[in-house]
């Protein structure tokens, strides 16, 4: 996925970067969340005191995408992290759920890897699925050509 974003963001010429590591400290959290992906707007870093030394980040400006790769504590990234990352205004979140981890009311039954592309409508993230070879559809990267399958397979 990193380098798939990677790719559109340099294609389209955008101050964005995926760094190794980095945290999300939102509003609610007791901690600071460390993403698997996490998409960073270099034009708004200035605007983050914690960035230099912690290379942590706190304004939904900073951060155009928030990915989750979800394992056994799916319920993290279903709940906890989507109501924190909607809270702080993040305007995509993604949701990876390649070995199909999440409950029944998300990913179907029977359970089906799929990719939730959340985005924030009206201070709500609206949810959209994506299984199998259905094209995802990003509001931040309207032209990014990849599918669930595609993004699964390289994960294998």
């Amino acid at each position: 996925i990193a380098h798939k974003l990677t790719v559109e963001f340099d294609r389209m010429n955008l101050p964005y970067t995926i760094p190794k590591t980095s945290f999300i400290q939102t509003p609610s959290a007791e901690s600071a969340y460390s993403p698997d992906v996490l998409l960073l707007n270099l034009d708004n870093l200035d605007n983050e005191p914690l960035f230099q030394k912690q290379s942590t980040v706190s304004q939904a400006a900073s951060v155009p995408i928030v990915i989750e790769v979800v394992s056994s504590n799916w319920r993290d990234d279903y709940y906890n992290k989507l109501g924190d990352y909607e809270e702080m205004g993040i305007p995509e979140y993604w949701i990876a759920d390649y070995a199909a981890l999440g409950a029944r009311k998300f990913i179907g039954n029977p359970k089906q890897p799929t990719i939730f592309v959340c985005e924030l409508v009206d201070g709500e993230y609206q949810m959209t699925p994506f299984q199998g070879n259905t094209a995802i559809s990003s509001p931040t990267f309207p032209q990014l050509n990849l599918t669930a399958q595609q993004i699964f397979n390289a994960a294998n």
